[in-house]
């Protein structure tokens, strides 16, 4: 008997010893931004570093009592009291915390990710995916938000063009086009709402609205073969009706590479030739796409090709250039030159042999443009050029505000890690694709 009560009282001393971990978090607890981080002193830096790693395992009551000893002033009290209200399930506590914490601090990034987690919660998607499309502007490769902010979108893009599809099959033509249009609001550049819409423009024979919806549909779409033909055949009809042969020779000739039997499209073609007293191009042109690294005359020769509508008159007289008389694409480099798209260099030479990079292709498109801007083209830059930094190219360098220019109306891209690769050398296929998406822009 006393064997026996002396097990049980070890068995409870041993139990009283027993310490269970939280169940951590069923939510996410971002990183304050390092950019906030770096305005914190030690002292609060320590302290929100408390927090957070309390908050992580699920500690919240250990949590608020650190927040507690913090006081209200602290940049991380408000965003960590919203992370605690989630664990309590106070939902509205928390909503009015994190937007508490962002009306202070704008950019505190674990505000914004517990409102989407919040409002996915809710089912308020729009306002989810509001959350994460912010996170996304400061930090566009951010792990954890841009997967989530993804698949959200794409559901919400879906579940729209499911939608317009049973319209159209009830017969409700207006109905379907407003949910490709709310589609739309959820991702502009989705090549299947934008390729519906532009069918429908051409019915209800709105050629503007038609142009812009299809144009964004082929800037996006490189697959989907016939849909490619029957865009370009539509666009290009558009144009010739218009009178804008310039670009209806654009399209066909892409028509006709698509489909080289089509005889309709080469027909149009030649008659548009014809008309516009357009000339075989040099057989130096046509390897222009296949070359690794281009030169300045490829350059010359591929904008003068592509924007043949706006460069047929020239702006200003045409300055000396001395090592211009052998190059193939002399009549091109004239043209651009005159149009103060590509100039020479102070000691008169042009240098077409020379091998262009990535800050010299975007020297050039900034320059084409300024230029386009000035025969009536409207380009927005799409992201704010304040908030994107460039890792390799400082903002002293000879190229910064060009290339922060081409990268804010999205022409050219930065990478994941925020590279622009300045010193890259360009190939050809990269700069017919930039220049067709400026061509894109000025429709």
């Amino acid at each position: 008997m006393k064997r026996a009560l002396l097990a049980v009282l070890i068995l409870a001393g041993a139990w009283s010893c027993v310490t269970f971990a939280p169940a951590p978090p069923a939510f996410h607890v971002e990183e304050v931004p390092q950019s906030l981080a770096m305005r914190l002193t030690l002292d609060q830096r320590l302290a929100a570093d408390e927090v957070w790693a309390d908050l992580k395992v699920g500690r919240a009551d250990r949590a608020l009592r650190t927040l507690a000893k913090l006081g209200k002033d602290h940049p991380v009290y408000a965003v960590g009291m919203g992370f605690v209200a989630l664990t309590q399930g106070d939902l509205a506590g928390a909503e009015a915390s994190f937007k508490e914490s962002l009306a202070r601090f704008p950019d505190m990034t674990p505000a914004r990710a517990g409102l989407a987690q919040l409002y996915e919660a809710k089912g308020e998607k729009g306002l989810a995916l509001a959350e994460y499309a912010e996170i996304l502007k400061g930090d566009p490769e951010n792990r954890w938000a841009k997967p989530r902010f993804e698949a959200l979108r794409g559901q919400g893009v879906q579940a729209l063009l499911d939608e317009a599809a049973a319209d159209r099959a009830a017969g409700k033509k207006d109905e379907a086009r407003q949910a490709l249009l709310r589609a739309l609001d959820y991702d502009p550049a989705s090549t299947e709402a934008n390729y519906l819409l532009g069918l429908d423009d051409l019915e209800r024979k709105d050629d503007a609205a038609a142009v812009q919806h299809l144009s964004a549909f082929l800037a996006k779409e490189t697959g989907a073969k016939e849909r490619r033909k029957t865009v370009l055949r539509a666009l290009a009809e558009l144009s010739y009706r218009n009178q804008e042969f310039g670009r209806s020779l654009d399209d066909y000739e892409k028509l006709v590479e698509l489909d080289p039997g089509d005889k309709a499209a080469a027909a149009r073609v030649e008659e548009l030739k014809a008309k516009l007293g357009v000339f075989e191009l040099p057989s130096q042109f046509g390897i222009i796409a296949a070359q690794e690294a281009i030169t300045r005359e490829d350059l010359a020769a591929l904008v003068c090709v592509k924007f043949k509508d706006f460069l047929n008159v020239p702006e200003r007289p045409t300055e000396i250039l001395v090592d211009i008389a052998t190059s193939w694409a002399q009549k091109f480099i004239i043209r651009v030159a005159s149009a103060g798209v590509m100039g020479g260099y102070e000691n008169h030479t042009f240098q077409p042999k020379r091998i262009i990079n990535r800050a010299e292709l975007a020297e050039t498109v900034s320059a084409l443009m300024e230029f386009l801007k000035g025969r009536g083209a409207k380009f927005v830059p799409l992201l704010d050029a304040r908030k994107i930094s460039i890792a390799d190219v400082p903002p002293d360098s000879f190229y910064f505000a060009p290339i922060l220019k081409v990268v804010a109306c999205q022409v050219m891209d930065l990478t994941p890690q925020r590279m622009f690769e300045p010193e890259r050398t360009v190939a050809g296929r990269e700069a017919a694709r930039v220049l067709d998406v400026v061509l894109g822009l000025t429709r």
